[in-house]
């Protein structure tokens, strides 16, 4: 099948030659006809299998042009960098189309946003937190919405999106379509689907979970952190080969840690990408990454999902992650659009569960590399990696039986009065000559004769 077979409009085959593609991957030309009939559709694909035209494709072709300012298209993605990347996608795909795309995401003025909104649009691409702030400050309407879009929707759930999702849909139009995008089908996803589709058709080009065969994919077993830093050095000297490498680390921290171990060795062929850091400074050092400026991206997961970056010739697994799903959008940063790519696991003997797990899921057993032997095994240890020291007969430790219990006293005269209920208040009245209530007049005058 070729592009002519998808009945595509003018303007689209001719952005699409400028672009070089001929040829629709699989879920391009399975989504086509789903998603422009206007079906709910829910696809399953590996990342790096050209989702964002297998949905924008048919929704293009059938945008026609309005001078209306409410949005009627909604694109949801989890991360700013892909916000920058979906809007350049369809941008290549608009060239000569008259439409108008807006991304918005948090971390920058959202006045200039709101300003930029009042403009008029046509397609919006958003961060959820984003999209809910302008639509509840009235500066987006969204009752012209007639398609909403979720990528990378299990992406979105990990990060905790799912109740910002469920106020989305409340302030969406009821008649509209709902097309997802996910590379792995997992509980939350499922649940999501059964609450907000209606018959949803799914289109799965892989079971769930299935790497790309042309993916290579080998572990070496690592003692600790050092050891690991150490071996990935001996790795990334190899400049013919590793040419274009995203290393995955889990957290902040062991970004930043790793960052200046590695600047020893590499300085202007390294940068590193993380919340932590300032949206511009994200975006330079992906640009300067996907341009060649840089030979080594240091990134957290949630920095890379979704980033299509062409020619990454490996994806190197510093840590394993915990949990499987995360490492499939992982290697799924390299072998894109077709190409081969290579990726390399690192794990410790504490991260053996966590790589059965990752086995399991893709029902294959990664390959095992002897660790070389000009490597030198560190014995420095990270202070999370540090055994917890428990102390023995320390002398100067509380014991037990020492410990201060609770504190207890006798309560002063003042303090010891206790609640007479009614009987308090009846001797209060003939005290004072009250009356027994407020309506009884006669009863003052009772208590005088006593």
């Amino acid at each position: 099948m070729t592009f002519e077979d998808l009945n595509l409009n003018t303007p689209l085959h001719n952005a699409l030659n400028d672009l070089g593609f001929t040829t629709p991957t699989p879920i391009q030309a399975e989504a086509f006809n789903v998603v422009a009939s206007g079906k709910d559709m829910v696809g399953i694909a590996q990342t790096g299998t050209g989702k964002t035209f297998a949905y924008m494709l048919p929704i293009l072709k059938n945008l026609k042009f309005s001078k209306q300012d409410n949005p009627r298209i909604l694109v949801l993605v989890p991360t700013r960098e892909l916000v920058v990347q979906v809007v350049d996608e369809i941008e290549k795909l608009s060239k000569y189309i008259n439409n108008r795309v807006l991304g918005v995401y948090g971390g920058t003025n959202i006045n200039t946003q709101k300003q930029a909104v009042a403009q008029g649009l046509d397609i919006i691409v958003a961060t959820p937190g984003r999209l809910y702030d302008l639509a509840l400050s009235r500066a987006l309407q969204l009752k012209s919405i007639q398609k909403l879009v979720i990528d990378e929707v299990d992406v979105m759930l990990d990060l905790g999106f799912r109740h910002q999702l469920i106020n989305i849909f409340d302030i969406l139009p009821q008649r509209r379509q709902n097309i997802m995008f996910s590379a792995t089908m997992t509980h939350d996803v499922e649940l999501l689907i059964n609450d907000f589709f209606i018959n949803p058709e799914q289109i799965s080009i892989a079971v769930s979970g299935t790497p790309l065969e042309n993916i290579s994919q080998t572990k070496y077993q690592v003692l600790n952190f050092y050891t690991k830093v150490n071996l990935l050095v001996h790795l990334l000297k190899d400049r013919e080969n590793f040419n274009k490498v995203i290393v995955f680390v889990a957290y902040k921290r062991m970004a930043d840690r790793l960052f200046e171990k590695l600047d020893e060795f590499f300085k202007e062929e390294l940068c590193v990408i993380h919340s932590n850091k300032t949206q511009n400074y994200r975006l330079r050092s992906i640009e300067q990454f996907r341009e060649g400026v840089n030979r080594i991206l240091i990134a957290t997961d949630v920095m890379a999902r979704g980033l299509d970056i062409d020619n990454v010739s490996h994806v190197i697994n510093f840590d394993t992650p915990e949990y499987p799903e995360n490492y499939m959008h992982r290697i799924g940063r390299t072998g894109r659009a077709e190409r081969k790519g290579e990726s390399v696991l690192f794990y410790t003997e504490k991260e053996q569960e966590a790589l059965e797990n990752i086995e399991t899921l893709m029902q294959m057993e990664i390959p095992v590399v002897d660790f070389p032997e000009t490597v030198e095994i560190s014995n420095e240890l990270t202070p999370e990696e540090r055994p917890e020291i428990k102390e023995r007969n320390n002398p100067h430790r509380q014991k037990e039986e020492d410990a201060p219990g609770p504190a207890f006293h006798e309560k002063k005269a003042k303090n010891q009065k206790v609640n007479l209920g009614g009987s308090y208040r009846r001797d209060m009245a003939k005290k004072y000559k009250k009356p027994k209530t407020r309506g009884d007049k006669n009863a003052n005058r009772r208590n005088k004769r006593k």
